[in-house]
């Protein structure tokens, strides 16, 4: 009985707070999605010289790639 009670009590306190906005998942994801979208297209390297536009796009790309093989290598290592 006093489980309900709080269950009850927890979902009132996320209704409040996604109504105020304070727990909406949308917005922050929008946001991370961003901020990943930015990272991959070198928005942070100089916007005048292109090669190091491209250096870091094409680093970013291959550090990414590395670490899919790492990834599935080490699956494969506990799958074993």
């Amino acid at each position: 009985m006093k489980d309900d009670e709080t269950v009850r009590q927890a979902k009132r306190a996320l209704d409040r707070l996604g109504e105020e906005g304070g727990l909406s998942a949308t917005p922050v994801m929008k946001s991370a999605a961003s901020s990943v979208r930015d990272h991959f297209a070198a928005r942070d390297a100089d916007g005048d010289d292109k090669i190091e536009i491209w250096g870091t796009r094409i680093a970013r790309g291959l550090a990414l790639v590395a670490f899919a093989g790492l990834l599935m290598w080490m699956i494969g290592q506990v799958w074993r």
